[in-house]
């Protein structure tokens, strides 16, 4: 284990351990600061999937792109996102992400390469499949990485993209996060298969199924689909196995879960998990990684006191960003 540990850059093993906490973190204080009144509307958390979201997201370069979901708060974190911004939108301020128009469900930021996450279940498939033909047409070697759950595999909008992903070859990767449930509705029962990366074969592409609470397993697996990617060899359908540990939504009673169901999951939680590995291979010494998980909460506080901070969004503002100004940009 040591030593396939450091075959890695310590720089990137570093980065990943802090970023799962972070959005570990994250989540959990967006939801202490809805019940606290900070944060309105629905927070779907990705509490546990966070090995998923960061070693997907770091496997990939600076030009790259992402689509997220509704339970994206870890993709844009892993993307580079900054927490203040993240903050002030779910807070619904006029310095977040999107001016507090979006919500936790919509969040965007262009220069980051994160096209938006997506309240609409496969939304984010087709617009991540048209990034592609675009690195495609222009001969760029960029890649888009959509994310999507899976639920969204049993949407025609997935169908369409990967269809014409496969016949064109295009630079996209499909990386499902399969939590095992879509909304309250197991997999076994939406869907005859058991991976579902076996779909990819109808589109003529390879489809893999890693560990989702392995986050160098993720890594691994988004290099080797970009790689595949950048050099025209079409599109990879990644499914990551993880688990989310909070409901579908803040408040979900969630009594479809099995008994023993969570306790199995939480005994495989990544983030200790991979703190233990980085402790046991010298790569960071307890007194390190102490300070890396202060730092995280450093951060969180001044976060929310940006957000605490921040104005909300004046009524005459409520078009502003709706429309495209003449040279195509929103207009803010």
């Amino acid at each position: 284990m040591e030593k396939e540990l450091k075959a890695y850059p310590r720089e990137l093993l570093v980065e990943l351990f802090r970023r799962m906490v972070l959005v570990r973190e994250f989540e959990l204080r967006a939801i202490e600061e809805r019940r606290a009144g900070l944060i309105p509307g629905f927070i779907h958390s990705c509490v546990g999937q966070e090995a998923s979201a960061v070693g997907a997201c770091l496997a990939l370069e600076a030009g790259d792109v992402i689509t997220s979901t509704h339970r994206g708060h870890g993709h844009l974190i892993g993307k580079g996102g900054d927490p203040r911004y993240m903050m002030a939108e779910l807070a619904a301020r006029s310095t977040g992400y999107c001016r507090g128009r979006g919500g936790s469900l919509h969040i965007a930021d262009f220069d980051l390469g994160i096209l938006g996450a997506n309240g609409i279940v496969a939304g984010g498939i087709p617009i991540a499949a048209g990034a592609a033909l675009a690195f495609s047409m222009r001969g760029e070697p960029r890649v888009a990485l959509s994310f999507f759950g899976d639920g969204a595999v049993n949407e025609g909008a997935f169908h369409e993209a990967a269809n014409l992903a496969g016949l064109w070859k295009l630079p996209v990767v499909f990386f499902c996060e399969n939590n095992l449930y879509g909304e309250g509705t197991p997999q076994s029962k939406q869907a005859p298969v058991t991976d579902l990366a076996v779909r990819a074969e109808g589109y003529g592409f390879p489809g893999t199924v890693v560990d989702g609470q392995d986050v160098l397993a993720v890594y691994g697996a988004v290099r080797e689909a970009t790689g595949r990617a950048r050099t025209g060899q079409g599109p990879t359908f990644v499914e990551a196995k993880t688990y989310r540990y909070r409901g579908h939504y803040e408040g979900d009673p969630q009594v479809y879960r099995l008994p023993g169901e969570m306790e199995a999951w939480q005994a495989r939680d990544p983030i200790p998990a991979f703190r233990q590995r980085l402790l046991e291979a010298g790569i960071l010494t307890e007194a390190a990684l102490k300070e890396i998980e202060a730092g995280v909460q450093a951060e969180l506080e001044e976060a929310v006191a940006f957000a605490k901070a921040a104005p909300v969004p004046e009524p005459q503002e409520a078009l502003q960003g709706v429309y495209a100004d003449t040279h195509g940009g929103l207009v803010f």
